[in-house]
């Protein structure tokens, strides 16, 4: 017979292997200061690299022209008025650039809350009304369902883990990833809903593949895969556009590449496609409609009677907090910063960066090449830097780590289905809907 320090630490050396790995982000040490200055990977000098070369190679030529006689030398009052309103822009564009960071963040943890709490609620509130005789104020709400204790609670782990699905979609929404067909969903999104991704499924008419689509009708476009990642689109100027990621969910896509031998050139933005008019509607919200229904269902079926209309109206307040703060989110990622706005500014820093070896070439010499390197390495950083995370819904290491997240409340879940008890087989706590009078 196996002593209890044996079978701990069998346990012990076997749980490692079973739990899943953890999702880490590597941190700043609190006082690394000389090894960070020194530090490449995580800066933002990759991304700046090539602008900074640049303005380098112009410092170089204008120095070398002054060496040659070249007068290349403008006065000094022209740097100066630059400088007040380059440093007006780069303030308000890093400023705003975090607040969408930061608001992301805060609505995305105001969305694992709601999750918490709705867990919560539902593994202790939901339960088996008691089975002798009831008061006489419970007349009529008798419970209309058979089922036992032990199929109510894996009913029950089965809706904990439609409310995690919520946060799931809701990350996969925000990065404009369509489908079910990740790895995350597996043993969380119930295998029903699979039945949403089938061509011609709906209530009332057929609907084309990608009902709960993050992009619209883009999941229908031929030759489109649904569970691939549209996260990468481009802005129109060519570029990928972190905060266009997300199109109107509802508009439908103008196929202005396709012609028919049949029409002239003018009408070639004529839409062929045969479900260009059907609808298409997010999966988190019908995750949200579910959760809805599942709620309705115990309230009829007389498993929250015990907590009565007040806990009924509190689940379905968490329920449409979770879409509210979905709606938070989808605010962030589909409002972009002005085109013009980050056009206005590369111009005005790109000339001051061109202003200032001139300014300094007669006072300093070669010596404002690396002051002009430093200078431009300075402001396109602060550039550089908001422009990584006025969208932090991507996959990049300088996003929010959402996957790190919804791992986390996974395996809160679990500990909730697993070993947490719930509110018991039901009390004579029946509320009539009257008050305490």
């Amino acid at each position: 017979m196996m002593s209890g320090s044996t079978v701990k630490s069998s346990f012990s050396s076997v749980l490692p292997n079973i739990r899943p790995p953890k999702l880490k982000r590597r941190h700043l040490r609190k006082y690394s200061w000389l090894p960070d200055v020194f530090r490449v990977k995580g800066s933002i000098m990759g991304r700046i690299l090539g602008p900074v070369l640049t303005v380098t190679f112009f410092a170089i030529l204008v120095s070398y022209s002054a060496t040659k006689g070249y007068k290349l030398v403008m006065i000094n009052s022209i740097v100066p008025l630059l400088s007040v309103v380059v440093g007006l822009i780069l303030v308000f564009r890093n400023s705003t650039s975090y607040d969408r960071y930061w608001e992301g963040r805060k609505s995305f943890a105001a969305l694992i809350a709601h999750t918490r709490n709705l867990s919560r609620l539902i593994w202790v509130n939901v339960g088996l009304p008691p089975t002798d005789a009831q008061p006489a104020f419970a007349k009529g709400k008798t419970p209309t369902s058979d089922l036992t204790h032990i199929q109510l609670r894996k009913h029950k782990a089965d809706t904990l883990r439609l409310c995690l699905s919520f946060v799931f979609a809701s990350k996969h929404y925000l990065r404009g990833e369509d489908g079910i067909n990740y790895p995350d969903y597996h043993g969380v999104l119930p295998a029903s809903f699979a039945r949403f991704d089938e061509i011609g499924y709906n209530t009332q008419r057929k609907t084309p593949s990608g009902i709960y689509s993050a992009t619209s009708n883009d999941a229908i476009v031929p030759g489109h895969d649904g569970s691939r990642s549209q996260s990468g689109r481009n802005s129109p100027d060519g570029k990928p556009d972190a905060t266009k990621r997300i199109r109107v969910k509802r508009s439908k896509p103008q196929l202005t590449d396709i012609s028919t031998p049949l029409l002239q050139h003018t009408h070639r933005t004529i839409e062929f496609h045969p479900f260009a008019d059907e609808a298409s509607i997010p999966l988190p919200l019908i995750i949200a409609h579910e959760l809805n229904r599942i709620i309705y269902g115990y309230r009829r079926d007389g498993f929250l009677e015990t907590v009565g209309p007040a806990g009924l109206n509190g689940l379905t307040q968490i329920i449409s907090g979770l879409v509210d703060q979905l709606t938070a989110l989808e605010r962030v990622a589909n409002t972009p910063i002005p085109i013009s706005y980050g056009i206005h500014l590369k111009q005005c820093v790109t000339l001051y960066l061109f202003a200032l070896p001139m300014t300094l070439v007669h006072d300093l010499g070669w010596a404002t090449v690396p002051v002009v390197t430093a200078v431009a390495f300075t402001f396109m950083g602060i550039e550089g830097i908001a422009d990584e995370i006025e969208m932090p819904f991507g996959n990049d290491d300088r996003d929010l780590p959402l996957d790190r997240y919804c791992q986390d409340l996974k395996e809160e879940v679990d500990y909730i289905i697993e070993r947490l008890p719930e509110g018991g087989h039901g009390l004579h706590g029946y509320d009539d809907g009257e008050g305490d009078d």
